[in-house]
């Protein structure tokens, strides 16, 4: 692992050479940890932090995320659609009206047409504009929408397979591509994705796959609050953390994404700007309950559990993190009341293991797929490695097949018995879970099993199926919370994942960045920001 992480070296000459140098004007030049350029074309790849740097930035979904504060979790705020209510005679029909006047960046208006044919190149695989790349990304964000129809040119309804709450949460998720410039291309998602036109804030100028993405400012954009102030910005993926530092300190990016811990005093000293918040993350293993999976036994699980020092991963991480003790934090109305404590007692899990017939001269054997980099993965060498050590000395025994982070995110959906799942028995991809949909129901319900959802490992469970079933169809969010909280506590006391650390977002910004709020959310919004000449 170590190896891997220097295999990167070469990376950052390479990159210097092809991104243009900064401008007096106000060019923004960001490093991702993503290994390449996300998909441009609506429905982007490589996680949230794709959504991040090229879904919220070219597109707008339905409901936007209020991503102006960084005191308070970020909230619901209207995006293309101006409100959103359930039809008072039928709780499965939604009735969503939409802005007027906004136009894609080529010209053409985004209407109800607009918004059905987005729609239906994702629910339906017939329709010409259908694009198989989009619809794996995205669909399963709102599993219970069987269809959508136009009820006149500026609204639109949804009809839903069965009551469902979450529906505002769900539409944030699905972004708006222009029907004409489709059509103007040829009808080809690849050419749309050199020329893609949405309805967001920046333009896509530029685009070199695998090296840079660049935008620039739509001054013609409906939000006149949220028109970009800098002339251009710049997207490079560089996997590696102190590849990242490195190209921050030697000024060829301002910007960079989850700095390598141990360069933080030194990037402080040279008058860089840390910032950090907590949101709504978490970084955990998702356990396999396949025929064989060491994981079925619940003393392992928590075995596990108890054996990893959260506080020394904190120490490890300069202090950019937070000990999880659940899939939320303990201060959320979801935690609930669990009675297993999920705490650093490794004398504890070694009673456990030794009561499952396991020690450290006999030890459990698992395989766990990790990535060398990727959105909100943190920095998943050095933590794995860490994690790794922790459970041998309680008589775990972990080995790791490490992935390029878009073939482990594709895997995710696969599911644990997939044979691209190389025999792993965990899987460790880091997520949002800032609503009710990407927090459990797309891990835990039984219907989310591969190929329909996220339930990587096959958890089956009558009881959280039945408290996820109601909650979803429950309106009243004071009567949901009360029943996400059960849920949560039935998870933690059961052991269902290993829940190791909650991500703050690290970032490293060169002092000459200014205007930039760092929200409580994955997403971030970036046209306040702005570069001093």
């Amino acid at each position: 692992m170590r190896r891997l992480t220097t295999c990167f070296a070469g990376l950052f000459l390479a990159l210097g050479l092809a991104v243009p140098p900064a401008q007096a004007g106000g060019t923004l030049r960001i490093a991702m940890t993503a290994s390449d350029i996300p998909l441009t074309t609506g429905q982007p790849d490589n996680g949230a932090e794709g959504y991040r740097f090229l879904g919220y930035t070219i597109y707008d979904a339905l409901v936007n995320w209020d991503l102006s504060k960084a005191d308070k979790p970020a909230s619901l705020t209207p995006g293309l659609a101006t409100s959103w209510n359930i039809d008072p005679k039928d709780n499965t029909r939604w009735i969503i009206n939409l802005r007027k006047g906004v136009k894609f960046h080529d010209g053409s208006p985004f209407n109800a047409d607009a918004v059905v044919w987005n729609f239906e190149k994702i629910l339906n695989n017939q329709s010409p504009q259908f694009d198989a790349k989009q619809a794996a990304n995205v669909l399963t964000r709102f599993p219970g929408i069987k269809g959508v129809k136009k009820i006149d040119n500026d609204t639109f309804e949804i009809d839903t397979k069965a009551p469902d709450a979450w529906i505002p949460y769900e539409l944030a998720w699905m972004f708006f591509s222009s029907p004409a410039q489709w059509e103007k291309v040829g009808r080809s998602w690849d050419k749309f994705a050199a020329q893609p036109s949405g309805t967001g804030p920046f333009k896509l100028t530029k685009l070199v796959p695998h090296e840079l993405a660049q935008l620039e400012p739509n001054a013609d954009y409906w939000d006149k609050n949220r028109i970009p102030k800098t002339d251009k910005l710049i997207l490079m993926p560089i996997p590696d953390p102190n590849t990242r530092t490195a190209a921050l300190l030697s000024g060829q990016v301002d910007w960079i994404e989850a700095p390598a811990p141990d360069m933080i005093p030194n990037l402080k000293a040279k008058g860089m700007q840390i910032t950090s918040n907590v949101y709504p993350h978490t970084w955990p293993y998702q356990f396999s309950f396949v025929e064989g999976s060491p994981w079925r036994d619940i003393r392992v699980r928590k075995a596990a559990n108890l054996a990893v020092d959260r506080e020394g991963l904190k120490q490890l991480l300069g202090g950019m993190m937070v000990p999880a003790e659940g899939l939320v934090t303990s201060d959320h109305p979801w935690f609930g009341k669990p009675s297993f404590k999920v705490k650093y007692d490794p004398e504890e899990a070694k009673r456990l293991l030794k009561e499952a017939g396991f020690s450290k001269d006999h030890p459990v054997k698992a395989k766990i797929l990790i990535s060398a980099s990727g959105s909100g993965q943190m920095l998943p060498l050095a933590m794995n490695e860490f994690i790794q050590q922790n459970l041998a000395d309680v008589g775990i025994a972990l080995e790791f097949e490490v992935l390029e982070w878009q073939t482990l995110y594709a895997n995710w959906r696969q599911g644990a018995k997939d044979p691209a799942s190389r025999a792993g028995t965990a899987t460790n991809v880091s997520f949002a879970w800032q609503d009710p949909m990407v927090a459990f129901y797309r891990f835990m319900h039984s219907s989310m099993v591969s190929p329909n959802g996220f339930n990587w490992g096959w958890y089956t469970n009558s009881e959280v199926d039945t408290l996820l079933d109601q909650a979803r169809a429950t309106f009243d969010t004071a009567q949901q919370d009360a029943l996400l909280a059960k849920l949560h506590t039935k998870l933690v006391d059961d052991a269902s994942w290993l829940f190791i650390a909650h991500d703050v977002g690290p970032r490293a910004l060169s002092p000459k960045v200014k205007g930039f709020v760092q929200a409580r959310s994955w997403f971030q919004d970036l046209t306040p920001v702005s570069m001093d000449k």
